[in-house]
C-alpha cells in the first residue's frame, strides 16, 4: 500500500510551511504529498497559496516523492494553461507529478473570484473534453474541436514524461467513475464503504475496456481521515466524542469508521485497515490533515504513518 500526506492550504499556511511537511514527508518515507486546490476556505478567506505555483516550486525542493493535486477544478483553468503548467512541472520534477482534475464544486470561492460556475451537467461536459484536451497536449498535440475546448498544433512540447500521471476524483457513482476508466492513471475518492467501492470500479472497468485501456492499470486510491491513539482509553474516550457529533453511540461509530476502512485505534487496530483497503484493490492511502498548515502535529503524523506503515 503506497501512503501519502494530503493537506488543505486553504486553511491557511505559508509556502514555507508547504515546503516543511513536504520535505518531512518525503524524509519519512511516504510515497506521495498531495495538496487541495482551492481559493478560500468557503466563505473565509486565509492565507491560501496557488496549488500549481506551489508545486513547482516543491518540485525543485524535494528529490524522489511524488506531488500531486487533489483536485485541481476546471473552472480555474483553462485546460491548455493546466496542461502547459503540469508538463512544466513534470520537467521540474523529473517525472513526478500527478495532475488532478474534477468539475468544481465550491460555490463561495467562484463568487468570491468573480469565476464561472456552470450547472453541474456542463462541468462534467467540460471535464471529459478537458481530459481529452490534456491528454493531447501531454502527447504532443492534435486537432481537437470540442464543445468548449479547441486545441489546433501537432507539434506542442514539452511532451509528458512516462512519470506524468492523471488522476481523477469524486464520489459520484456513475460519471466520475467512467472518466476515471476513460482517461485516469489514478481513481481517488473518499473513504468510502466496501459495497460502495465496487459499484463504482465496475463502471470504472467498463469504461476502461471500452476505452482499450486495461482497467488494471488505473491505480484506486482513497483519502480520508487517521485516528492513531497510544492507548484504548484515549481511543474511546475519542469514540465517544466523535460519535457525538454525528448522534452515534461510540459502538455505532466504530462501526461505521470499519465498513469505510478508516484507520482508528491503537497501532496494530489502525494497521488493519489498511489491510482491509488492499483486499479491496485500493493501492493508495492518502491520510488528510484539514488543518492550518502551522497547525499539523508533526509527531501525531509520525504516530499515524508509523502504525500504518508496520
Amino acid at each position: 500500500m503506497e501512503l501519502g500526506l494530503f493537506v488543505e492550504p486553504q486553511m491557511g499556511g505559508s509556502y514555507r510551511r508547504l515546503v516543511e511537511l513536504a520535505r518531512w514527508a518525503e524524509g519519512f518515507g511516504l510515497d506521495v504529498f498531495a495538496r487541495s486546490d482551492h481559493f478560500l476556505h468557503m466563505e473565509h478567506s486565509a492565507d491560501a497559496t496557488d496549488a500549481l505555483v506551489t508545486l513547482g516550486g516543491l518540485a525543485l525542493e524535494t528529490d524522489t516523492i511524488r506531488l500531486a493535486t487533489l483536485v485541481s477544478p476546471i473552472t480555474f483553468r483553462h485546460p491548455g494553461i493546466m496542461a502547459k503548467a503540469a508538463t512544466t512541472i513534470d520537467e521540474m520534477s523529473g517525472g513526478r507529478f500527478t495532475l488532478g482534475v474534477g468539475t468544481g464544486w465550491m460555490e463561495s470561492e467562484h463568487e468570491a473570484f468573480g469565476l464561472d460556475l456552470p450547472p453541474l451537467k456542463e462541468r462534467f461536459t467540460r471535464l471529459e473534453e478537458a481530459l481529452v484536451y490534456i491528454r493531447a497536449v501531454f502527447s504532443g498535440g492534435g486537432d481537437l474541436s470540442g464543445e468548449y475546448y479547441s486545441l489546433s498544433h501537432d507539434t506542442i512540447a514539452p511532451q509528458a514524461s512516462p512519470g506524468l500521471e492523471i488522476v481523477v476524483g469524486g464520489g459520484g457513482p456513475r460519471k466520475t467513475p467512467r472518466l476515471a476508466g476513460a482517461y485516469a492513471d489514478e481513481y481517488n475518492m473518499f473513504v468510502t464503504d466496501g459495497e460502495t467501492l465496487e459499484q463504482r470500479l465496475s463502471v470504472m472497468r467498463d469504461a476502461a475496456t471500452a476505452a482499450g485501456r486495461d482497467p488494471e492499470d488505473i491505480l484506486i486510491s482513497f483519502a480520508g481521515p487517521s485516528f492513531v491513539y497510544e492507548s484504548e482509553k484515549d481511543h474511546e474516550a475519542a469514540l465517544v466524542e466523535r460519535g457525538a457529533k454525528r448522534d452515534m453511540s461510540p459502538q455505532e461509530y466504530s462501526a461505521f469508521l470499519d465498513a469505510r476502512s478508516v484507520p482508528h485505534g491503537t497501532p496494530d487496530r489502525a494497521a488493519d485497515a489498511i489491510t482491509q483497503m488492499a483486499s479491496w484493490g485500493v493501492g493508495r492511502f492518502y491520510v488528510q490533515d484539514i488543518s492550518p498548515l502551522d497547525d499539523i502535529d508533526i509527531p501525531h503524523l509520525e504516530r499515524i504513518f508509523a502504525a500504518l506503515k508496520s
